[in-house]
């Protein structure tokens, strides 16, 4: 299509079609005509392209009068279209009078956001097809063109616009949920425990809804000289921030135990990185560190504002909670002292979150709390003795049954078992 420079206009003629196309108020999108996005809400004003909008057998201007009430704008050349194609363009309306369907390309390039509708000469089935496989919603001849036919068209083009972009929208809504799945899940814990004679079984379920990690976080490494390390922890809140705390405090905590760190020390690192990642001072993790030794008969425990562990040997029973400090990141200076655990010779022990406890019992305010929980435990270990993940998996599910729903916080749990 030749391209002089020319005169751009934009009348108002009545038409139906702005109307039945657009509510009454909807605001303009505020992005720009070459930015994919919406669909613009408000649909009255169409756009023409064309060298010379009266030729031919049925002028478009003579069309678009009798079509009603629609503003239009003409422009001879892409550069002028280019200039008119503001938030406000419903339609395009590109008159391709040599068929020269390259021009097409550029025009629906520059519009990724408008319909399309190709007018032209002939009546060419296959020139049609290929006109929408470019990227137009309908290709019209000129010969049989009037305008209710036309008015018709414009409106039928922008809903098949809308619905494709809707459906455009979905589909890249799905892929970034898939990324995103594939991330969070990349990012929980392959326990290393290679070499030990401990089974672990292990529930994560973030509070978040459609979400994969939240701020619970937990992992297990057994070191060269046999000793089998443990942690688990809760970063205060529930957003995807707190998620990527704990994340990072996860890994600075396998990374200090492969260095060779443990105890007080590594608490106290550990809440060094906190100091320094948490988005604000009002950000706090709690944490239960447990070294197993070699033997598999003896554990050292720190808490660090955390739960209590359950120890089962073979009743259900919490570990000592006296000698516990505070959670990371609430004191600038803190001591977290050791309690020294005898395990024996077989034993489960349970390593869970606040998660788990703070659901309620029934109708009421009450909370599970820790005394419910071992209730649980106790039934739960009559029903599978081994531990394992059936275990863990009926421990959740009554939790859930007496909250008569969905738990809200985050919950994760360890069952480290001998």
């Amino acid at each position: 299509m030749p391209r002089p420079v020319g005169e751009q206009t934009e009348r108002a003629t009545p038409s139906p079609v702005a109307q039945a196309t657009a509510p009454h108020g909807a605001p303009v999108t505020p992005s720009g005509p070459g930015t994919p996005g919406t669909f613009p809400r408000q649909a009255r004003t169409l756009l023409v392209i064309a060298d010379d909008p009266s030729a031919g057998a049925a002028s478009l201007p003579a069309l678009l009068d009798a079509a009603g009430r629609l503003r239009v704008r003409t422009a001879r050349n892409l550069t002028e279209a280019a200039r008119l194609l503001t938030d406000d363009v419903g339609c395009v309306l590109l008159d391709l009078a040599e068929g020269d369907l390259d021009v097409l390309r550029e025009v629906v390039a520059m519009a990724p956001r408008q319909a399309v509708l190709v007018l032209t000469d002939e009546d060419d089935p296959e020139k049609a097809a290929e006109a929408v496989r470019l990227g137009a919603q309908d290709q019209l001849p000129r010969k049989d063109l009037d305008a209710a036919l036309l008015s018709r068209a414009i409106r039928y083009a922008e809903e098949r616009k809308r619905s494709d972009l809707a459906r455009r929208q979905l589909a890249e809504s799905r892929l970034r949920a898939q990324e995103n799945a594939r991330l969070e899940r990349g990012l929980l814990p392959t326990p290393l425990l290679d070499g030990s004679g401990l089974a672990l079984a292990r529930r994560y379920r973030p509070g978040r809804s459609r979400a994969l990690l939240g701020g619970d976080f937990y992992d297990t490494v057994r070191t060269d000289d046999g000793t089998v390390h443990a942690m688990i922890g809760d970063v205060s809140g529930h957003g995807p921030d707190e998620a990527a705390l704990g994340v990072e405090l996860r890994i600075a905590w396998r990374a200090l135990i492969l260095a060779g760190l443990s105890g007080a020390p590594l608490l106290g690192t550990l809440q060094q990185v906190l100091e320094h990642e948490r988005s604000g001072d009002e950000v706090f993790a709690t944490l239960c560190m447990i070294d197993i030794a070699p033997a598999e008969d003896a554990a050292t425990l720190w808490l660090a504002g955390h739960p209590a562990p359950v120890l089962a040997d073979p009743e259900p029973r919490l570990l000592p909670e006296h000698a516990a400090g505070p959670a990371l990141g609430l004191l600038p200076t803190a001591e977290w002292p050791a309690a020294h655990i005898h395990l024996g010779r077989h034993w489960h022990l349970l390593m869970y979150t606040d998660g788990l406890i703070e659901g309620r019992t029934g109708d009421g305010r009450e909370r599970l709390g820790q005394e419910g929980m071992l209730h649980l435990v106790t039934d739960s270990l009559h029903a599978h003795p081994t531990g394992g993940q059936p275990f863990v998996d009926d421990l959740l599910h009554e939790v859930r049954r007496l909250n008569d729903g969905e738990l809200t916080d985050d919950v994760a749990m360890l069952l480290l078992s001998r």
